[in-house]
């Protein structure tokens, strides 16, 4: 599957941002879908996953209760909706496919396909 990931930019602290991923082919539904970010001399680390039928999520602790990830299989796209913005949220946010179950230790390894990334950018 080949991920496109938009929606970055720059805001300020406490304001609100949705990304996209839109993914190519007609398997969209059979995988997982999870967000990952990284910021300037840091690893990639984990935001959130949705599972295929949107009936799990599991999510950070740095963003649980101000972010959701939802998807929409219709349309082959998943959403990460960003609330209440901090400083330290600001990295290339990238989105992720996965035909792995998922648990809440999923981590980088576990996914195989990436889209581009897009900037997120919170200024305070």
């Amino acid at each position: 599957v080949q991920l496109q990931a938009s929606g970055g930019g720059l805001v300020q602290a406490g304001g609100s941002l949705r990304l996209s991923c839109a993914a190519s082919g007609r398997t969209f539904s059979s995988y997982a879908m999870g967000w990952f970010r990284q910021a300037p001399g840091k690893e990639r680390e984990f935001v959130a996953v949705i599972s295929r039928n949107s009936d799990v999520t599991y999510y950070s602790d740095s963003v649980k209760g101000r972010f959701t990830i939802s998807r929409d299989n219709a349309k082959n796209t998943v959403f990460l909706q960003m609330n209440s913005l901090k400083p330290e949220d600001t990295a290339v946010y990238y989105c992720a496919a996965t035909l792995s179950y998922i648990t809440s230790k999923i981590t980088v390894s576990d996914f195989d396909s990436w889209g581009q990334g897009t900037q997120v950018t919170v200024s305070s």
